[in-house]
């Protein structure tokens, strides 16, 4: 039998790797190029759209420059330190998953910030007009990962209460 913390350290590795190869991908193709021309089509609720993302989700707290790597990148470094020592001790395969997609995502956005000051953000995703705030694949990790946890405190092993 496989131990769940060895299905997540490989998730957390194809999770980094994608995310880091997308956004190089990405960068290659709109870093540069005029700000009318930072767009991509894929289809026709998706663009990519280059976005660099100097706070955190949806852009919040914005404004503190240089502060926000050491603050945003420490935070990000000690929550993938603190998902692997736990991933230690995980009994179920979904955990391990859910915490592989976490600290992969997690590690990929920290990685960002200390090469570029912000994290590279580029998947628009939209519904005719309106669109939702521009991501990356870590992030998309990261809320996957965290929604498999919520499924699992919700599905998980139930205690008896004796």
């Amino acid at each position: 039998m496989i131990r769940p913390y060895l299905i997540g350290l490989p998730i957390a590795l194809v999770v980094f790797v994608a995310d880091q190869v997308s956004k190089h991908w990405i960068l290659e193709r709109l870093a540069g190029a005029p700000w009318q021309e930072q767009y991509y089509y894929v289809a026709p609720f998706m663009n990519f759209a280059l976005a660099m993302n100097h706070g955190v989700t949806f852009g919040m707290f914005d404004h503190n420059g240089g502060a926000n790597v050491l603050i945003f990148g420490g935070i990000a470094l000690a929550v993938a330190a603190g998902l692997l020592y736990w991933l230690r001790t995980v009994d179920r395969a979904l955990v391990a998953i859910a915490v592989g997609l976490i600290v992969g995502g997690a590690l990929g956005n920290c990685l960002d910030r200390v090469r570029y000051g912000a994290v590279v953000d580029f998947i628009d995703a939209h519904w005719g007009a309106w669109h939702w705030f521009v991501f990356n694949l870590a992030d998309s990790a990261i809320d996957t990962g965290v929604a498999l946890l919520l499924v699992d405190s919700l599905l998980g092993r139930r205690k008896s209460p004796t």
